[in-house]
């Protein structure tokens, strides 16, 4: 059995090619959930989403996430008619004291949808709407992702992170911002400052999950800072994976990112924003995964490969050299 914690496109990209080395039916994934926003009293779950769509063979590659092929016509609509009546478009955070009205779950990420931020495809929020009417009927996050995959097909155990409000807030120098208005809205120019995880310390993990840390833990090429991080401050998650085998895949090649805001984000909360800082990031881990071209060192066993993943043969040989490093640590 294997567990592998995953947000934004890295891990979804290595679960690709996850098969090559490890049974989908013995596979469980832990979705970030603290990316997740209410939308014009939609509840959407983008890294939860990515999973569903890739699982069910529907994601759109192109982008990682989404669906492929879908349409736009109400978000256009939307900024349409915003424009036609002259109302702001942009992110538009609710006022405080509209942040913790309404379900619990969508706690301080709430957002007006007036010519929506977020490009939503109309397949896509046809699942918004769905896992919405599904909460509001009083399914929690859990049982609502269950009822999603298996419309879906999955066949791997997919679980989000906590049926819990989390959110991940980044304070910038123009302000305090939810994750996705930093980084979809504005683009991640904005200096960070800091990385708040808002309601994580009065969370709790989501069925499942502690137990399904118990198992050898792959933790992919995430950013992690908020994509992993909002899971590491959940309580006794941190401590269940000191008691686990852990492999990290690094998100760097030497200084660089392969994509997202990694690594401004690693430099706001005082890791060396690099290969190197996953040592600081994962201090649990018990072996890495980084490029052969990389010329990092850990105290700890370390496979190099080509870490790049453009394809399901990449992700193969990834996940292969992953394989290799559980071996000598387990």
């Amino acid at each position: 059995m294997v567990t592998f914690l995953s947000g934004g496109t890295g891990t979804p990209k290595l679960l690709d090619g996850a098969a090559a080395a490890f049974s989908p039916e013995e596979t469980t994934v832990v979705a970030n959930t603290g990316d997740d926003v209410e939308l014009g009293g939609l509840f959407v779950s983008p890294d939860v989403d990515t999973l569903l769509f890739q699982g069910g063979g529907v994601l759109d590659r192109e982008t990682w996430w989404g669906i492929d092929g879908d349409t736009h016509r109400t978000n256009a609509a939307l900024s349409d008619i915003a424009a036609a009546a002259g109302l702001p478009d942009g992110p538009q955070y609710l006022s405080d004291e509209k942040q913790t009205a309404g379900r619990d779950i969508a706690n301080w990420r709430r957002f007006s949808g007036t010519a929506e931020f977020m490009t939503i495809g109309d397949r896509d929020r046809a699942v918004h709407i769905t896992r919405t009417s599904l909460l509001d009927q009083g399914l929690t996050l859990s049982e609502a992702t269950q009822r999603l995959a298996g419309a879906f097909g999955l066949t791997i155990d997919l679980l989000p992170m906590s049926d819990d409000p989390i959110a991940s807030l980044i304070h910038t120098d123009e302000g305090l911002m939810h994750f996705q208005e930093y980084w979809v809205a504005h683009r991640g120019e904005p200096t960070v400052e800091t990385v708040e995880f808002r309601g994580s310390s009065d969370a709790e993990p989501a069925p499942g999950v502690i137990d399904a840390l118990e198992d050898t833990v792959v933790i992919g090429p995430s950013n992690p800072v908020t994509s992993i991080g909002p899971m590491l401050t959940l309580p006794g998650v941190a401590d269940a994976l000191s008691q686990s085998t852990v492999v990290a895949v690094s998100p760097f090649l030497g200084d660089d990112a392969f994509s997202g805001p990694a690594g401004d984000l690693m430099e706001a909360v005082n890791a060396e924003p690099s290969t190197e800082g996953l040592a600081t990031a994962y201090p649990f881990a018990d072996a890495f995964v980084v490029d052969g071209s990389d010329d990092a060192e850990f105290d700890r066993p370390t496979i190099q490969t080509d870490i790049r993943i453009d394809s399901p043969d990449d992700a193969a040989r990834v996940a292969r050299a992953v394989k290799s490093a559980i071996d000598i640590v387990d």
